[in-house]
């Protein structure tokens, strides 16, 4: 598959307001999830906190969070019946990098 397609693919990913703050929530967890506990905070950030900050319904809170996961830009870890999510930071830097080679 062309490089093209891939980071077509990623875009896809990131064109939606909501996937968009979602990243950028999680660029600064401490500062914008300042009630999650310092328990789980190697973990990342709690599904029900990110789902409280966006104000949308569970159901689109996981298809979000899914389509970032899928396209590389999040990473999840299940500790018990909770979901924590955390940036990929190596994973959206080799794509800003692909994007820049492409463009």
């Amino acid at each position: 598959m062309p490089k093209e397609v891939d980071v077509l693919d990623e875009c896809k990913a990131l064109a939606n307001e909501t996937r968009l703050r979602i990243l950028a929530w999680l660029k600064d967890p401490d500062a914008n999830f300042p009630e999650r506990g310092d328990d789980t905070a190697e973990l990342g950030v709690c599904v029900g906190l990110i789902q409280q900050k966006a104000g949308t319904s569970a159901s689109t809170i996981s298809a979000h969070l899914a389509i970032l996961q899928r396209a590389g830009f999040l990473s999840a870890t299940r500790r018990g019946q909770w979901t924590y999510y955390r940036r990929n930071e190596a994973r959206i830097r080799a794509f800003a990098e692909e994007l820049h080679r492409v463009l």
